[in-house]
């Protein structure tokens, strides 16, 4: 199968050496802004990976030329943060072309919604496939361009959506190739088992000194989730997953879902995080100013709070972590609103109504 993956940074290289070494045939795109990525990649033919996924594999094609990219290709993967999938929407809509499937990967909260109104495709369109997954298959981390460590394939806890739901086995089909413990979800499971805003926050809040101080020169997880850290998080989490029961889809807790995907060992929020062997030697971030803030507040909380509020659920919590992060960051996450019901046109859509939209 001829799979594009858009986006070099560690996912997208990730992606691009795992369906290389199963025997696909893959090309690679991005912007001239990360054109330091892909001049590596094309410059040695392929990615160097290691950890979990081990060997050289082969890339066809890595560069700014989209429509090469795009042409003829089965599946496209567009793996990159919240704030990609409009750019790449844009980038895509002269070029896609009916019969092809695009995923946004992660969903990282309606990617799917969102990639088809940048696009140009009606939300119940089918001419062309477009779904998103829950999160991101792989944890890694980019060792040189072209070299990408992965410290764990996810073993299950992976969950795909189409949009309309109606699409979702024909996306799974071509999905499911690569990913066969993935799973055929709504999209309201795509959107909330993204546990992301959950978890990164509460740990960057609570260990900003640390982080300034240190420039990322401490582990993530082992050395800054101390009990009270897994505290935040459940409080944050439990939030979320009475949004899913609203909504009446269920939603597995955040550490129950890391034991699933093969991070964790321990279901703890007190304690699984520091001892998860799918978390072991990642670094936090260098500074403040990061996608676990600028993404997972900006976007994720955001989006998770409005919907809770238009569902008629309070989210005391969540607020306090959003006015914090407001607060160090001197934005005003709320205000700028990058992902919410209104920017996916869901907003004139009643509870009931919301509730039973992404039904197959």
């Amino acid at each position: 199968m001829k799979v594009a993956i858009l986006g070099s940074g560690a996912g997208g290289q990730a992606a691009a050496a795992d369906w290389s070494l199963a025997g696909h045939q893959v090309s690679l795109f991005d912007f001239p802004a990360f054109s330091e990525q892909t001049d590596g990649i094309r410059a040695q033919g392929g990615v160097y990976v290691t950890g979990q996924l081990e060997g050289f594999a082969p890339v066809e094609y890595a560069g700014q030329d989209l429509e090469k990219v795009l042409s003829g290709a089965e599946l496209i993967l567009m793996v990159g943060p919240a704030y990609s999938t409009e750019p790449f929407g844009e980038a895509c809509r002269p070029h896609i072309q009916p019969g092809q499937t695009y995923v946004v990967c992660p969903s990282s909260c309606g990617g799917g919604i969102l990639f088809k109104k940048t696009a140009g495709l009606p939300m119940l369109d089918d001419t062309v496939h477009v779904g998103e997954t829950s999160t991101l298959p792989y944890a890694a981390r980019l060792d040189a361009p072209g070299k990408v460590h992965v410290f764990l394939k996810l073993k299950g806890g992976l969950y795909l959506a189409g949009i309309p739901g109606s699409v979702t086995e024909a996306i799974y089909d071509k999905f499911s190739q690569n990913y066969p413990d993935s799973e055929p979800a709504s999209a309201w499971v795509t959107m909330l088992q993204n546990n992301n805003p959950i978890i990164h926050p509460a740990v960057t809040i609570l260990n900003a000194g640390a982080i300034e101080r240190l420039k990322g020169d401490l582990l993530f997880y082992e050395e800054c989730v101390m009990p009270s850290v897994g505290r935040l998080i459940q409080a944050v989490d439990d939030e979320k997953i009475l949004i899913g029961e609203k909504l009446g889809v269920h939603i597995l807790p955040d550490h129950e879902l890391g034991v699933l995907q093969g991070y964790m060992i321990e279901a703890s929020y007190e304690d699984g995080y520091r001892s998860a062997p799918g978390f072991k030697g990642i670094k936090a971030q260098k500074s403040l100013d990061h996608r676990y803030l600028n993404e997972d507040v900006g976007y994720g909380l955001i989006f998770y709070r409005d919907l809770a509020h238009r569902l008629g659920i309070e989210t005391p919590v969540m607020d306090s972590v959003i006015q914090i992060a407001s607060v160090i960051m001197k934005r005003d996450y709320a205000g700028e609103k990058a992902r919410t019901l209104a920017t996916l046109d869901l907003d004139g859509y009643t509870p009931e109504e919301l509730a039973n939209l992404f039904s197959a």
